[in-house]
């Protein structure tokens, strides 16, 4: 038996002695009187030990899931150990309460065990204790006043509680398994339990900012720490101060419930507590989440915006420059080509003598006329003029006009509502548009006859260019390189703020919409 110290508890009409060994519901069952083990406590007591093990055993499953995702009520670091006290001090309870079972059943129990239970008490405290020295730690400010008080006092309690234990084990025959029980209480779980009451209350001050419910339950937890604290100074009686004058058995004789009992409720308390706060941080984490999600979409609606802006800036100096060489094509090199032909013709009338010399002639004068079409068409596609002396709707009717005549087209040309002058880029954007689309019906549409729609509404213009031919599928041929065009459009639309649409199938024709605002306003 490794247990050699005997105790003495009641009075001497009920007076039972127990080994040191002995399961706490038989020493519990000394107290009573009248005598007799009762099968109703030992039953209570197994409850309370397995309430007692599940409420620590479910907080630190708790905190293992808080510690594995990023946190607002700690950093996974600090959590970890506090998980790590949970799950161990959970199975100690558990042991305990099997041991409970056993003992009074007359179940015998292998001499082992003791010591894992004791292992089991130690490692759960020192996680304990490590968890509040890395809740302090995260403390950025110093400690306050009376902290640093509470922290001279918990070093003077455990100089003083190291002191008594040496001088009784001097002094008495005390077995090693019995003193490490009642030390790993005085020296490992108050100090830890109070150095993490103070953890937890600066981090609830530190949290008002974020969010007053998970303050709160900080809060909570930490007067719940506090009042384990006092518990943890009741432990199995033994030759030393202060445990021959505050201990289990006498706790239970003055009130008439294990002290058990009470840290079961404080152990509820500090479970329900730090459950409440970590789903306050979560709904913080959902917050910040929500808030980089939408400052994320905020900038990308910038990016968006810019690059808009940026595009509209391109358009509008190509546009430019397109108007500038048709100028220069109109005002120079024209006008130079039809004073050439008129110096050929003029040369053609003359008499000459040799028939070669005036076929010559004619053949130039051909070539110059068909140099002065080309010269035409080439400045009418840079930039027409009816676009920007006449409107959208002049420039689209004799663009229609255009392809009818060189694809042999049938187009009707359909407008609804008000119509009036667009800001530049909207006329340009619709009038390119429509320019493409009208390339795309007479090459790739396989049919003669197509409709052009212009609808002015109050607030946008629609164009719709139609055609009942082949038809593709828009997801596979709208990407360049194969959709140049198509993604010329698209841009273009889209950098005014407008809309760009396609509607097509194979064998089902095609729908070409863009609409554009009515108003643009033009960037400086």
């Amino acid at each position: 038996m490794i247990y050699r110290e005997i105790y003495t508890i009641g009075d001497e009409s009920h007076a039972c002695k127990v080994m040191a060994s002995t399961p706490i519901s038989q020493r519990l069952c000394c107290t009573i009187p009248n005598g007799g083990c009762s099968m109703g406590l030992d039953q209570s007591l197994f409850i309370v030990f397995f309430v007692y093990g599940l409420a620590f055993f479910g907080m630190g499953l708790a905190m293992a899931m808080e510690a594995g995702r990023s946190s607002v009520l700690a950093e996974a670091r600090v959590l970890r150990p506090l998980a790590g006290f949970g799950l161990i001090h959970g199975m100690h309870e558990w042991l305990e309460s099997y041991v409970l079972q056993a003992a009074s059943l007359g179940t015998p129990l292998p001499g082992w065990l003791p010591w894992l239970r004791l292992g089991l008490l130690i490692s759960s405290f020192s996680s304990l204790l490590m968890f509040a020295y890395e809740a302090l730690r995260m403390v950025k400010r110093p400690l306050a006043s009376h902290h640093r008080v509470m922290v001279y006092a918990l070093a003077g309690y455990i100089l003083f509680i190291a002191l008594s234990a040496l001088l009784t084990y001097r002094q008495t025959d005390i077995p090693w398994q019995n003193l490490l029980d009642g030390l790993s209480r005085y020296l490992l779980a108050v100090p830890a339990s109070a150095l993490a009451t103070m953890g937890l209350r600066t981090r609830s001050l530190q949290a008002r900012n974020d969010s007053s419910r998970l303050s709160l339950n900080l809060s909570w937890a930490a007067l719940a720490f506090a009042f384990y604290t006092l518990t943890q100074l009741f432990v199995h009686p033994i030759e030393m101060f202060p445990a021959k004058f505050l201990n289990e058995e006498l706790f239970i004789a003055a009130v008439g419930f294990p002290i058990q009992l009470v840290r079961t409720v404080a152990a509820i308390f500090i479970t329900v507590s730090l459950v409440r706060a970590t789903q306050a941080s979560e709904e913080i984490r959902q917050r910040e989440l929500f808030s980089a999600q939408q400052a994320r979409l905020q900038a990308l609606e910038e990016q968006e915006s810019l690059r808009r802006e940026l595009l509209q800036h391109t358009v509008r100096a190509q546009e430019d420059e397109r108007a500038r060489i048709a100028r220069e094509l109109h005002d120079e090199t024209a006008q130079t080509l039809s004073a050439f032909t008129l110096e050929l013709a003029s040369l053609r009338n003359e008499k000459l003598s040799k028939p070669d010399f005036r076929q010559t002639v004619e053949r130039l004068q051909t070539l110059s006329n068909d140099m002065a079409r080309g010269i035409y068409r080439l400045v009418h596609d840079l930039r027409p003029s009816q676009l920007d002396d006449l409107g959208l709707v002049p420039a689209l009717r004799f663009l229609c006009e255009q392809k009818c005549r060189k694809f042999d087209l049938q187009l009707d040309f359909d407008i609804s509502g008000t119509t009036r002058r667009l800001d530049p880029l909207a006329e340009t954007a619709l009038f390119r548009v429509g320019q493409e689309a009208l390339k795309n019906l007479a090459l790739h549409s396989q049919v003669q006859e197509g409709r052009v729609e212009i609808v002015y509404g109050e607030k946008d213009v629609t164009l719709r260019v139609v055609d009942r031919g082949r038809g593709f599928d828009p997801t596979e041929n709208f990407h360049p390189p194969h959709g140049w065009g198509l993604a010329g459009m698209k841009e273009r639309v889209e950098s005014i703020g407008g809309t760009f649409q396609i509607i097509s199938a194979p064998g089902q024709g095609t729908i070409i919409e863009a609409c554009v605002p009515a108003g643009v306003k033009e960037t400086e």
